[in-house]
């Protein structure tokens, strides 16, 4: 088990108008300062099949926006995403191709990967989630420090992210179980599940299973 905490690391990002952005970032949360305006690029140079619904909203081909879903500026919608009822997006988010966002989930300042699902009233605030992540109903980001100083990722070594602002960071394949807290820069390694009702900080390793907050096995590879 390894703990990764760089962007290359957690993320195979082959979505091209996300690429430049990841690739330019030694770490994820770099990109956090910079989602609104990639946006604003992304909408003066447009991409390939999609459309400006209103304005500042770029939506790709075949996706579901239910009529109660409110989405703020600006924003990507990725491709044969699905958008459920009483959905809210505040704003800098930016989602891949296939991605659920469901019942009650908010989000903020963020990216979705592709076909990554948060379908039961999430919350995810200035966070990176990678390709087929999940997190269960009621999973919350929480992105702000009680303190309200600057959030320090606690791996190996101390992080300085200089950001008052910084949810979770969920490798590709990562599933967050139901009713998890995932505290100010947490960090979740590709292939990790972690059990319900699981309060998380700090940096935990790929393809590890964690049952408690200072429980974390290895995944067996059947």
């Amino acid at each position: 088990m390894k703990k990764m905490i760089f962007t290359s690391a957690l993320y195979d990002c082959q979505t091209p108008y996300l690429k430049p952005l990841f690739e330019r970032s030694t770490y994820p949360w770099d990109m956090l300062p910079k989602i609104g305006d990639y946006i604003k690029t992304l909408l003066m140079e447009g991409i390939e099949g999609y459309t400006q619904v209103a304005e500042g909203i770029l939506v790709g081909q075949n996706v579901k926006i239910h009529p109660n879903a409110v989405i703020e500026p600006p924003a990507v919608i990725g491709s044969g995403t699905d958008i459920r009822h009483g959905a809210y997006l505040r704003g800098n988010v930016i989602l891949g191709e296939g991605c659920v966002i469901g019942n009650s989930s908010e989000l903020k300042n963020c990216i979705l990967l592709t076909h990554v699902q948060v379908p039961h009233y999430n919350y995810v605030g200035d966070s990176i989630l990678g390709n087929f992540a999940h997190m269960g109903a009621g999973a919350i980001c929480s992105n702000l420090k009680m303190d309200k100083k600057a959030v320090v990722i606690h791996g190996d070594i101390e992080y300085e992210t200089g950001l008052r602002k910084v949810g979770s960071m969920l490798g590709d394949h990562a599933d967050v179980g139901c009713g998890c807290v995932l505290n100010p820069g947490t960090v979740i390694g590709p292939y990790t599940t972690v059990y319900p009702l699981t309060p998380l900080r700090g940096v935990y390793p790929d393809h590890a299973i964690v049952k408690k907050t200072d429980i974390v096995v290895p995944r067996r590879e059947d």
